[in-house]
């Protein structure tokens, strides 16, 4: 099969742990054409969709580590159509580029898609673990999402705990995410005008319930078709309160809870009706806090805790083979089916 990898730029690739990088690595291993292209990179050529792909050579041999690999690839740029791949896997980081989504509108028939541009649309931002809590779950913190300055000063007076969480409604890797106490309300005037007027516009900003424990760090779990396929412990780092491994965290070995297995069976079906193939689910004392769906990473670190014998890339890569068969067939039995009924 030929994948396209819709992410940052080559050289943006932090080799020894980069999600992407294991990804891109498994399918030049098993023989497949890959190519990546960031959204910048995306054009119109006589009506068709193209990009300017950076095309990543076979190889006779594959280095075993990827620090090796990275280096080792032979790059080319080509101008291709995106409907000629059989798989296009989303791995753009946050904010959510719309017009980037109404590019590949018109390939979305053609081509699998991972995540799905619906779900994508859904589930881009902080919103979305919304849809989980109802009256009758406990499965995420309490939350409060507004603009308005007056009413998220009266939720932090009003919580029967002196601690919260405030964060950006766009952020991603533990960007902005600050733990607020009541008894600095004199900051939290100046910080609330901060987050929701920054970048000269009107922001949202998420206010939600500290989740006692959240000190000794929270659980990132892998979901790939709606059920888990790796966890890790993140731990924050010394001063600082985010176990993001990007903003400092370390990473511990973890055995799902069975709270945290009865949430993953909660969740897997809505995820795989959105079209969320493979996301990553953020888990503090087992609530959900996050769903990562643009580019989850973690593969590098499950994998160097656990050494298991599967790798969690080729799950994913198995998954996508999966998919691109189903397609073929699906196509191979309408076009005899259609024949029986030309030559009857």
């Amino acid at each position: 099969m030929n994948v396209c990898f819709l992410m940052y730029p080559w050289e943006e690739i932090v080799p020894e742990h980069d999600s992407s990088l294991a990804l891109i690595k498994e399918c030049v291993k098993r023989g497949h054409g890959v190519a990546i292209c960031s959204p910048s990179n995306l054009t119109i050529r006589d009506s068709v969709t193209n990009a300017f792909c950076t095309v990543i050579g076979r190889m006779e041999k594959i280095p075993s580590s990827a620090k090796s690999f990275y280096a080792k690839a032979k790059l080319r740029v080509e101008m291709l159509p995106l409907a000629g791949f059989d798989v296009i896997f989303f791995r753009a980081n946050p904010p959510l580029d719309s017009i980037m989504l109404n590019f590949l509108d018109s390939v979305k028939d053609d081509v699998f898609i991972m995540n799905s541009l619906e779900g994508m649309r859904e589930a881009n931002n902080k919103l979305y673990t919304a849809a989980f809590g109802d009256a009758h779950s406990n499965i995420i913190p309490n939350t409060h999402v507004s603009k308005n300055k007056q009413y998220l000063i009266d939720r932090i007076k009003e919580s029967k705990s002196d601690k919260m969480i405030l964060k950006p409604l766009n952020g991603f890797g533990g960007s902005g995410v600050i733990l607020i106490e009541k008894s600095a309300m004199n900051n939290i005037n100046s910080l609330l005008d901060f987050y929701i007027h920054s970048g000269g516009s009107s922001n949202y900003v998420i206010l939600q319930d500290y989740i006692e424990g959240a000190d000794q760090g929270d659980v990132r779990i892998l979901m790939l078709n709606g059920n888990p396929v790796g966890a890790m412990k993140r731990v924050p780092g010394q001063g600082d309160h985010r176990s993001n491994v990007s903003a400092g965290g370390s990473v511990q070995k973890h055995s799902m809870t069975k709270v945290e297995k009865a949430l993953c069976k909660q969740i897997g079906p809505k995820l795989v009706k959105d079209g969320l193939y493979f996301v990553g689910i953020d888990v503090i004392g087992g609530k959900l806090v996050e769903v990562n769906v643009m580019s989850p990473g973690g593969i590098t670190y499950i994998n160097k805790v656990y050494k298991t014998k599967t790798k969690v890339e080729e799950k994913v890569v198995d998954f996508l083979e999966s998919k691109v068969l189903d397609k073929l067939q699906a196509f191979d039995r309408r076009s005899r089916l259609r024949k029986t009924v030309q030559d009857a």
